[in-house]
């Protein structure tokens, strides 16, 4: 019998519901931003799992391991997936949770709005999935081209899934971006001016800008494709006197925006962390920024860069090609900051230091291939090669893969409160840089060879076997990689080392606060008088958490908005209606009714939307 004082123990049961229901109805911008991450992942390892069986596939010549449609399926939710599913959500999951805390402020400007996105990701991603029980994948690449989407081509849902799932995970892309502008623009702590702002935050402000204004493309592309597969229009149909380049610019006018609105939180979260451990603050903080605020304008001006070999007019092509070698200023410029933070720096090569430092390296790589394509001639010779996979994987998986992996090992301490094990972190990190460029690099000598990409198969005695070989077993040795790197968070949930406040002694404000922080963020902040507010310039030391409480000007008036059902109720309703379109009209009407119940609910609602 349990006296007054005893507590009586919580049903089991009880415990996981209230758990699952608080994180289901969370507007807390760090739960949502593990939502993020922890579903980006889970479809990152799915994409993996697809890049192995295309791997096996060409392992040999006139392989049968997988069937051609099986292949285009498989070839096409790959870049799909690690695109839209993986690369964004995990970049976004960073930004959620890092940003307010870099800026001071207590959460998102629009919680609930945080919410309805990392819902309507999850919810889009599944709908695209669906596909594959419903008649077929999308099979026509990722990128779309028509007329290989019609329905002469692409006779089942599959691309129709395809249009209506990428346009669920836009809404959630937009709406985080609108979230970020106003958030950063107008929830900075006093004395956080423009220009003192980590350059993580400057990127991930720059790189909401290009959604906002990118993502309408690829939304006005699909619905024009949309109404040709379903309603017989002819917007991409050359029988009818249309063009299907029209697709190439609509779509690229987006994706190559895209490639940068993955790439420049990459090199925020690096811009983080080489200074922290060079113990150098980043050399030329302001060239950094305005390079960052180029490659924003400039991103908008190379989409054509990947038509040179649609017959555009010389004209027209050597101008993308000289906006394409242009952007590589900017980019360069990245670079030098990096190597000159790191020039004469007290180095530590941590885990995190080492991903960052192999990062530099890669996209190195992959930028000198891009030079090549930018090259209009060389383009010519090269376009539709495997040169063009070992470029764009160099840039993306080495640049964006290598940079998250960086930023797990660094904000790992600051979200859990625990250290991912740095001696299997550096295993993780050897068999990651040996296999990727195992894997990456031979496909540029392929692609001088002369082998296509988007095949499923090629003869034998073409000289592409040992190469292709070599790829696979380098794929594979990159899972080897991903494995062990999950085996080492399920460790160190368990019984990790506990890292404190500030393991790695960094000075911006996400390290002001406990690991993890408390649900309102801050006790209260330090005065804010440079771009590194946690450095104590007189002593040449970074404060500890202690000295930064005894500081701080306590805020005794801390409102938090309450959780919220509505915002995952409004996504299930716009997945609904989403999903009607292929199953059922019934299931868009229920759609509409779901959606119409939840934004009743929420504009009632009281507290912050």
């Amino acid at each position: 019998m349990a006296t007054r004082t005893e507590a009586l123990p919580v049903p089991r049961v009880v415990s996981w519901w209230s758990t699952l229901v608080d994180w289901l109805t969370t507007v807390d911008h760090k739960k949502i931003g593990i939502l993020y991450i922890a579903g980006g992942v889970l479809f990152l390892i799915i994409g993996g799992i697809e890049a192995l069986l295309i791997r096996v596939q060409l392992a040999g010549p006139e392989r049968a391991f997988l069937h051609p449609q099986t292949y285009n399926e498989l070839l096409t939710m790959h870049g799909t997936t690690m695109i839209f599913l993986a690369a964004m959500p995990i970049l976004a999951g960073f930004g959620n949770y890092v940003v307010p805390l870099m800026i001071g402020a207590r959460d998102m400007a629009f919680p609930r709005l945080n919410a309805l996105g990392v819902w309507l990701f999850i919810l889009g991603g599944l709908l695209l999935y669906a596909s594959f029980f419903s008649g077929g994948a999308p099979d026509a690449g990722w990128f779309a081209y028509a007329p290989l989407t019609s329905k002469t081509f692409s006779p089942h849902k599959g691309m129709d899934f395809w249009i209506l799932g990428l346009m669920v995970t836009g809404i959630a892309s937009i709406s985080s971006s609108i979230n970020f502008i106003v958030t950063i623009l107008n929830m900075r702590a006093p004395g956080m001016k423009l220009n003192r702002m980590p350059v993580f935050v400057w990127t991930m402000l720059v790189t909401s800008f290009l959604i906002v204004f990118a993502f309408p493309s690829l939304t006005v592309a699909q619905i024009l494709l949309f109404f040709d597969r379903n309603f017989g229009t002819g917007f991409y149909a050359a029988e009818v006197g249309a063009t299907p380049i029209l697709w190439q610019h609509l779509f690229w006018f987006f994706g190559h925006p895209e490639v940068y609105i993955v790439i420049l939180p990459a090199f925020g979260m690096v811009s983080e962390i080489i200074p922290v451990f060079s113990r150098k603050p980043i050399f030329g903080y302001a060239a950094l920024v305005y390079a960052t605020v180029a490659i924003g304008f400039i991103s908008f001006t190379v989409w054509a860069h990947h038509m040179f070999a649609v017959g555009l007019p010389p004209v027209v092509a050597y101008a993308f090609g000289a906006a394409s070698m242009i952007i590589a200023v900017p980019t360069a410029i990245k670079i030098f900051n990096w190597i000159f933070t790191m020039w004469r720096g007290s180095l530590r090569f941590t885990t995190a230091m080492l991903f960052a430092v192999s990062f530099v390296a890669m996209f190195v790589i992959g930028g000198l291939g891009g030079i090549f394509l930018a090259t209009v001639p060389v383009d010519w010779q090269l376009t539709d090669t495997y040169f063009v996979v070992a470029h764009f994987h160099y840039t993306l998986f080495g640049g964006v893969l290598l940079s998250v992996l960086a930023a797990f090992y660094y904000w790992f301490p600051k979200i859990t409160g625990r250290k991912l094990d740095e001696r299997w972190g550096r295993i993780h990190w050897l068999l990651t840089f040996v296999g990727f460029n195992l894997t990456f690099f031979p496909m540029h000598w392929l692609g001088l060879d002369g082998m296509p990409r988007r095949i499923a198969t090629y003869g034998a005695g073409l000289g592409w076997d040992f190469w292709n070989f070599v790829a696979t077993v380098g794929a594979f040795i990159i899972s080897a990689g991903m494995a062990l790197f999950v085996l080492n968070i399920m460790k160190s949930l368990r019984n990790g080392e506990a890292a404190g406040d500030n393991p790695w002694e960094g000075w911006t404000l996400e390290w002001a606060t406990t690991s993890p922080p408390p649900a309102h963020n801050f006790d209260g902040l330090p005065p804010i008088n440079s771009r590194r507010p946690l450095w104590n310039a007189a002593e040449k030391r970074v404060y500890t958490p202690d000295e930064v409480r005894a500081m701080s000007e306590r805020d005794e008036h801390i409102h938090l908005p309450p959780a919220s059902w509505w915002p995952l109720v409004v996504a299930f309703g716009v997945t609904a209606i989403a999903a009607g379109f292929v199953y059922t009209p019934v299931i868009t009407v229920l759609g509409v009714l779901i959606f119409l119940i939840g934004v009743a609910g929420w504009v009632q609602q009281e507290g912050y939307h």
